[in-house]
């Protein structure tokens, strides 16, 4: 080859030099990209990934506040109905596991759940945590342990216990999840949840390469604040006596529910309140239907039908308009516009006093006092009584009731609302109102929280309120009186309790068909109100027995159970008859 054709041949092939070199500067190229997308587009991502390795942090739980009762037999003692307790999660880290049907066939006895299902979770292969079991006892744990099964694993976790079970469940609520997070639900755990769960706190550490804390490194902690504890102003005895009763007269007569609720009337504090049927909010995740929960004595609305002459009455003595001497001719019927009103007994009793009118529960006489004053003032008292707006008791899910139809000022709604129709109350209204008159016509407003109890010991304690003067304490004392002839003569007899003035009043409530205008033929709601003794309420109680099937009238379902239950309040407090017993 001509050394010229050789130069020619060198100059087209390229440089092997030139082909190192860019080949250096387009790698550095890259790498400077890459640097730079680290270092600036990426930088927080890897920011966190570097902290999770050389920083702890940590959510701080708090200690949920707890709910006492007290006794008045103890005053300085204080039962808890509501409190914490710690128990186990057991759990698989299936990845661990060699023998999975071995380990299957051991938990299924202690830990009470089928093989099957054990396997299934044990056998997850990519999985690291499969929770087995919440609440598991400390004995049982102690089995598991001395099994020594690689791949089970505990966890401790603090659960809401109600150690009397189903005692005041429809106070209480219960605490359960919402999403991930455990919530107070109904009751006291709901309308106290945010002070009964306090406020989380925050831990942030440097750690070392084992996952050690630094001691002298950097920290940041927010200390967690525990919950509020309160006490309430249920007696814890009474409590029990009454729910236990109030259940016990529910199967009795088959009834579909019942309700009760006793209170102080010169404070308002309330010392019982029962429903039923009830349920263990420890088991709450059982309860077929969520209705249950409902709190029945200030959650359901009703028209309480006769019940309601005591309200009439007051307010028509109170205008001065009737006096309990007053008589009026009962012809058995009262024809307003197209509409004819009966006595419930269907009966005509002649000439009668407005004592007789509540004695012997007749609809034509309450008529006749309402419209004494008219269905402006009728409506005007009972709202100072306090229906239709709700007590503003400290309680989740509560109702107003519905007295809208007085509000029209006509006098056919006057005439059904006198006894009790054509408008809904709740049973703690009911109870408040009836308190009035046994307080000397001042209406106080319900509570149930006496005190709440700081993390630091301070204590809040609750003060009686008067909500307004409804009636004039001349006017209770006459409706009082009035209402102990109801149960010395009329329907009230047996809510009665030998050697005590007791003063009450029954009420046969008609049931609204579901299904459309009328009433139900078949089905009533049995109340009786009343307070004891008459010359000093201690207690005002009244009581609900909702369709019962073996009786008709109040005064056969809700009339004894208030009267065993009075009995048993005077003889707890230690309250000497007022006349002498033959």
């Amino acid at each position: 080859m001509s050394p010229q054709r050789y130069k020619d041949k060198q100059k087209k092939r390229p440089d092997r030099l030139t082909y190192l070199t860019t080949a250096v500067f387009v790698f550095a190229g890259l790498i400077t990209v890459r640097l730079g997308d680290l270092q600036i587009f990426q930088h927080s991502f890897y920011e966190a990934l570097a902290s999770g390795q050389h920083i702890l942090s940590d959510i701080l739980l708090p200690e949920r506040g707890e709910i006492f009762v007290k006794d008045s037999q103890s005053p300085n003692k204080l039962y808890p109905l509501v409190t914490n307790r710690d128990y186990t999660l057991v759990f698989a880290e299936p990845s661990l596991i060699t023998e999975p049907e071995k380990v299957a066939k051991l938990l299924a006895p202690i830990l009470e759940l089928p093989e099957d299902e054990i396997l299934s979770r044990v056998t997850k292969a990519n999985d690291l945590y499969e929770p087995l079991k919440h609440r598991v006892s400390d004995d049982k744990v102690a089995e598991i342990k001395k099994l020594d099964i690689k791949g089970i694993e505990f966890q401790k976790e603090s659960f809401r216990y109600y150690p009397e079970r189903n005692l005041g469940a429809h106070i209480l609520g219960f605490v359960g999840y919402q999403g991930n997070e455990k919530i107070g639900q109904y009751g006291l755990e709901g309308y106290w949840e945010k002070e009964l769960a306090g406020t989380k706190g925050f831990l942030q550490a440097e750690k070392d390469a084992l996952g050690g804390l630094v001691t002298l490194g950097t920290k940041l902690l927010v200390p967690a604040k525990d919950g509020d504890d309160l006490v309430l102003t249920i007696d814890h005895t009474i409590q029990y006596e009454a729910c236990k009763s109030l259940n016990e007269e529910v199967q009795k007569h088959g009834a579909d529910g019942g309700s009760l609720v006793i209170m102080e009337p010169s404070t308002g504090a309330v010392i019982s309140m029962c429903g039923s049927p009830d349920y263990n909010p420890d088991d709450y995740g059982e309860t077929t239907s969520v209705d249950i929960f409902l709190n029945p004595a200030i959650f359901y609305i009703y028209e309480p039908g006769s019940v309601f002459k005591v309200i009439t009455m007051a307010a028509a003595i109170d205008q001065a308009k009737v006096t309990p001497e007053t008589t009026y001719t009962d012809t058995g019927a009262v024809e307003i516009g197209k509409y004819t009103i009966k006595n419930s007994d269907g009966k005509s009793n002649g000439l009668q006093t407005m004592t007789e009118v509540l004695e012997k529960s007749l609809n034509t006489g309450a008529i006749f006092a309402a419209r004494s004053i008219g269905p402006e003032k009728f409506e005007e008292y009972v709202k100072k009584f306090g229906f239709g707006q709700k007590t503003g008791i400290e309680l989740n899910t509560e109702a107003r009731g519905n007295i809208s139809s007085l509000a029209q000022h006509k006098e056919i709604y006057m005439a059904t609302g006198s006894f009790g129709q054509g408008l809904s109350v709740t049973l703690l209204q009911l109870t408040a109102a009836f308190g009035a008159v046994a307080n000397g016509g001042q209406l106080m407003k319900p509570y149930i929280v006496e005190q709440i109890i700081k993390p630091d010991g301070t204590k809040v304690t609750t003060e009686p309120r008067v909500i307004r003067q409804v009636i004039s304490s001349k006017t209770a004392m006459t409706v009082g009186a009035m209402m102990v002839n109801v149960v010395r003569n009329g329907h009230g007899q047996r809510a009665g309790v030998p050697g005590y003035f007791v003063a009450g009043k029954t009420g046969t409530a008609q049931v609204p068909n579901e299904n459309g205008p009328g009433y139900d033929p078949y089905h009533t709601i049995g109340t009786f109100c009343g307070f004891a003794p008459v010359e000093a309420p201690k207690f005002v109680m009244c009581v609900k027995i909702d369709k019962p099937k073996d009786v008709q009238w109040a005064e056969s379902s809700a009339a004894p159970l208030f009267g065993k239950m009075a009995k048993f309040m005077l003889n707890y407090y230690g309250i000497p008859p007022s006349e002498s017993v033959e």
